[in-house]
């Protein structure tokens, strides 16, 4: 039933399917990873009162080619008004129930394709919309607000509960504000990329008269115009403002050759329009922001601009990536999921639920962030040790199950506290794995003895003044856990341990028998259960510290050196082996 099945769409953006056709192969912005393969329902052709209830078909782009759309259905599209489509299959059983619909928003191209590399996990989180401008549209910025409004207007009626998320690139950041900021009572979260807020102060508005004073007889075309660029900027030794140009237009790749300057000088008055009715409005935007801004952005001053906006804008977070350029959805590198994941932006329901909203690490961000800390890995060669079900402490993780207490006081010991625990009276982590059914997985972790010596801790420094102030200021800005509980714990001083370097030993971690709660939660309601539980696990970690440390002792290679020239003889990549456990 097209997207119906989901929900009713607004009378200027059903979707319909468009004839297969064979597409070229794509430019390298548009290959991702070759082991997935991409649903694609491509732009409404016909009225709306031709729209057919039964599915439509979904073309299927191969994955060894992995043709992400590319522009074959912008060859049917020409002539049409700007519309929605979806590069997914709304049938999808890998996406989260209750997944919220993302709102894409071009940048000046139009073609709606930018996110092309990040549709296969976004698929995973929310149902996907992007928005078509055909080049030869000539729509003004306003309606086009209007437009996107529409279709918010309409999808928050049958969905009030859900958010709405609308992630515009530069041009589309115009649009996601304006419509945020028309519509303040709507839960609208806007994630922009470059904006183009700051089109007023970059160095194409100039332009604009300069393309206009042209004679049309010439018949050049834009790609005339980008060659012409491009001569100057070489003969005026720099390129940064053609490289930027051909930015601007990079999520349309070949239509370069066929656009003519009369498209690039409406495209710039566009823009310009866009940026004037924006800035008018900001005051008004009260959405929850996420600011993406690039470093090295040539046609926009992205990273200026971010900073700006995130001055103004009361609910926005800002990240910069120094390395990229405008098109930033479109370089390799970036991952927009794990930037949603990181900033804790991602959730399906007007609030956040910090557990049924959080979603794990994939193997890929897992990878990477290993490679990020190679180092360390190699100077401490941790040894994890897990408990089987009979009781056997093996090495490897294979007793933990497949399907994770603490805080400031519990970690950050002082002078000849090695490995002594603090422990809250209540038994709250036990009380809330009850509550969701969680295994608790008791362990414990030693070897920070082996790396540093304690020489400068808190109670030092709470003797001098000027460090006491500023222990006290870092502790008012920090958010406040436990105030309320008594004893050492709720001592939540933030601070900053000085510590003497050693000659790297090595870490070793032990994780104990795991302690199922699912099933017993009218069992630990009970104040007494659960802190017999809460002593058990208290015992079980005690254990696994203690075995560590009396185990460590038989470990040949816990010093470093002795680990470098087992790798010397075995290879750096070889396991380097421990006591038997």
């Amino acid at each position: 039933m097209a997207m119906a099945t989901t929900r009713n769409l607004s009378s200027y953006s059903p979707f319909l399917v468009l004839p297969t056709t064979t597409t070229a192969a794509s430019p390298a912005m548009f290959q991702s990873n070759p082991n997935t393969s991409i649903s694609i329902r491509a732009l409404l052709t016909t009225p709306p009162a031709s729209i057919s209830h039964s599915r439509p078909q979904i073309l299927n782009i191969p994955a060894k080619t992995n043709q992400l759309l590319y522009l074959e259905h912008s060859k049917h599209t020409q002539r049409e008004p700007p519309r929605w489509f979806s590069p997914l299959d709304s049938f999808s059983s890998s996406r989260l129930p209750n997944s919220p619909l993302l709102l894409y928003l071009p940048g000046i191209g139009g073609s709606g394709l930018g996110l092309s590399s990040h549709h296969p996990r976004l698929g995973e989180m929310f149902d996907i919309w992007c928005l078509h401008i055909p080049a030869t549209d000539r729509t003004p910025f306003p309606e086009l607000v209007k437009l996107v409004e529409s279709t918010v207007k309409s999808e928050h009626c049958q969905s009030p509960e859900r958010p709405l998320y609308l992630v515009g690139q530069s041009f589309g950041a115009c649009l996601a504000l304006s419509v945020a900021a028309r519509n303040p009572e709507i839960d609208i979260l806007l994630v922009l990329a470059n904006s183009a807020t700051c089109f007023n102060g970059s160095q194409f508005r100039p332009l604009i008269p300069l393309l206009e004073a042209m004679p049309k007889e010439l018949g050049a075309s834009l790609h005339d115009m980008l060659n012409l660029i491009t001569g100057m900027a070489t003969q005026q030794r720099d390129t940064g403002l053609s490289e930027a140009l051909v930015a601007m237009f990079s999520d349309l790749p070949g239509l370069a050759e066929v656009l003519s300057v009369e498209t690039l000088v409406w495209k710039l008055k566009l823009l310009d329009s866009a940026c004037s009715y924006t800035n008018s409005r900001l005051h008004a935007v009260k959405a929850q922001t996420l600011i993406l801004s690039s470093g090295k952005d040539q046609l926009l001053p992205s990273r200026q601009e971010g900073q700006r906006l995130h001055r103004l804008l009361p609910k926005s977070d800002i990240r910069i990536f120094e390395d990229s350029g405008h098109v930033l959805f479109m370089e390799q590198d970036h991952d927009l999921v794990t930037t949603l994941k990181g900033t804790s932006f991602y959730r399906r329901t007007r609030n956040v639920d910090y557990v049924l909203d959080y979603l794990p690490p994939t193997p890929y961000e897992f990878q990477k962030a290993r490679e990020s800390h190679r180092f360390v890995e190699a100077a401490f060669s941790p040894v994890m040790l897990s408990t089987l079900e009979n009781g056997k402490i093996v090495r490897g993780l294979s007793g933990i199950p497949s399907k994770d207490e603490g805080g400031m006081r519990e970690a950050l010991h002082r002078k000849g506290e090695e490995y002594q625990l603090f422990w809250p009276d209540q038994s709250e982590f036990v009380r809330m794995a009850a509550m969701f059914g969680a295994k608790i997985i008791p362990f414990g972790v030693v070897g920070e003895d082996d790396i540093g010596e304690l020489i400068f801790d808190y109670e030092d420094q709470m003797k001098i003044p000027y460090l006491r102030q500023f222990i006290q200021e870092l502790t008012d800005e920090a958010v406040q856990l436990r105030s309320n509980v008594e004893g050492e714990v709720g001592n939540q001083d933030v601070h900053f341990p000085v510590m003497r370097p050693k000659l790297p030993g090595r870490f070793y971690y032990l994780f104990g028998n795991p302690i199922e709660t699912q099933g017993r939660q009218q069992e630990l309601r009970n104040r007494d259960k659960a802190h017999e539980l809460y002593v058990e696990v208290k015992s079980e970690v005690e254990r696994c510290l203690s075995y560590l440390k009396e185990k460590r002792r038989n470990d040949p290679y816990r010093s470093i050196l002795s680990r470098l020239v087992y790798q010397l003889t075995h290879g750096p990549e070889s396991e380097i082996p421990t006591f038997e456990p």
